[in-house]
């Protein structure tokens, strides 16, 4: 390809360090179709002839079909995709071949093809999130009364509703999906058409290219054009966060599984045994989803990190950009599917769930509600009151709504029995009704909300 400048070849070592056909064959779609759009570009721009142009987009569909049926061959002598395919071309349509490069540089050819593979990523990455959802939004209707213990410092808190547990992830898939959006927007514009830096004397038509692509218009600045990878970065920052809400959730339900908790029994299909202790039901799956995210985060770093001082416009570096992004999407796309189906296809024992929200004096808080409420004491001392009414139940082994109205009313005579109305669990997560809460009157509006935004009502 660029013989002509040197009187030798490349050594084995610099073939091997270059080449990078070994990962960038992952975007043989996306450089036939930005092939296919630049050659009928320039026929329409009467650059090439149409003879010419349909001959070479003939040829491009050929080895389309070829890579579709055995996969795309590696000669490491031609360094990468853009390469690999046009040497082919020449091999089928003959020294037509050779126009298709006119007005284009593979330093605009990769900054498109990649664009295109990575917005192709970002929208997988939607549809995934949104069956995610799905799943999350049927099991929090299936349970918007099912009682459990809200945790704080992993210590019991107050009761919430499991739908409403359930929803809080929701809301972390819909920011998720959200980050996807704004990075896509920012994305959809297209270098093809700025050649190596400066641009080409050849009169193109750019907004024709970005069309055909499906972008929203073409990029502003030559330079900039072939030396940003901020897409790729926006990216993997946004499925680092997103890797971080399914660990968060990856890392309940393998708390949960566990046998202190045993809220939940995981699906067979997403666990696996012990080579030695036949009881056993591991949460592989889950815990592979989390450590996934370490992996995922890893790789927003080594972009980060690659393209860190790089002067403009393009340097070899940045082929070093597509591993980390081709490893962080695969990786995702495994997390998403996986938490999918252990939300989906998980039992919740939701009889221990609300035993264990009776446990640790969940509903001391709403003892100390009550106080202010119904008693027109201040909070601090209703705080001091309750906290006194715990260490007396706590002393005697019993929950606090089996503490007897004498035993309350010694500790404040202000007490009486409408107290007990208010102790139990159920009042506990029912009185929680402010906007965003766990009622389960709220949490059902929540859940048919989701399902009108999600198009799972007709």
């Amino acid at each position: 390809m660029w013989g002509g400048r040197f009187a030798e070849g490349p050594s084995a070592i610099m073939r091997e360090i270059n080449a990078s056909i070994p990962f960038d064959k992952a975007l043989w779609r996306q450089d036939i179709a930005g092939s296919k759009a630049h050659v009928a570009m320039l026929a329409a721009q009467k650059i090439v002839s149409i003879d010419d142009a349909d001959i070479i987009i003939d040829g491009l569909d050929r080895i389309a079909a070829e890579y579709e049926r055995d996969g795309v061959p590696e000669d490491w002598s031609l360094e990468d995709i853009h390469m690999t395919v046009e040497s082919r071309l020449a091999e089928l349509v003959g020294a037509a071949a050779g126009r298709l490069h006119t007005a284009r540089s593979r330093n605009d050819q990769v900054a498109t093809d990649f664009r295109l593979w990575v917005r192709d990523a970002m929208d997988q990455a939607d549809a995934g999130l949104a069956e995610l959802q799905r799943a999350l939004v049927t099991r929090a209707g299936e349970h918007a009364e099912s009682i459990m213990p809200g945790y704080t410092h992993l210590q019991t808190a107050q009761p919430v509703t499991l739908g409403h547990h359930l929803m809080a992830y929701y809301e972390m898939a819909r920011r998720d999906r959200s980050r996807f959006a704004d990075a896509r927007a920012r994305l959809n514009q297209c270098p093809l058409g700025s050649a190596a830096l400066a641009g080409t004397g050849f009169p193109i038509d750019r907004d024709a290219t970005a069309a055909a692509l499906g972008f929203d218009q073409p990029t502003a600045n030559s330079l900039d054009s072939v030396s940003d990878r901020d897409f790729a970065l926006d990216y993997l920052m946004a499925a680092a966060q997103c890797s971080l809400h399914l660990s968060r959730l990856a890392e309940e339900m393998i708390l949960w599984a566990s046998q202190p908790f045993g809220f939940i029994r995981l699906p067979d299909a997403l666990s696996t045994g012990s080579s030695i202790m036949p009881q056993k039901k591991n949460p592989d799956a889950a815990e592979l989803v989390r450590g996934h995210s370490g992996r995922i985060i890893g790789c927003l770093t080594s972009l980060m990190i690659t393209m860190k001082g790089l002067p403009l416009a393009y340097s070899k570096d940045m082929q070093d950009d597509k591993p980390p992004v081709f490893e962080a999407a695969s990786l995702l796309a495994l997390s998403i599917a996986a938490m999918t189906g252990m939300v989906a296809d998980s039992t919740f024992h939701t009889a221990r769930m609300r035993q264990a929200a009776e446990l640790g004096y969940a509903t001391a808080t709403d003892l100390a509600d009550w106080l202010v409420r119904q008693a027109d004491i201040p909070f601090r001392e209703a705080h001091h009151i309750t906290g006194a009414a715990v260490r007396l139940a706590e002393s005697r082994g019993i929950a606090l709504d089996a503490l007897s109205l004498a035993d309350l009313q010694a500790i404040d005579s202000r007490i009486d029995e409408r107290v007990f109305a208010a102790l139990s669990v159920e009042a506990s997560v029912a009185a929680r009704a402010s906007h965003g809460g766990t009622a389960p009157v709220r949490v059902r509006e929540q859940v048919a909300a989701a399902r009108i935004a999600l198009g799972m009502e007709t």
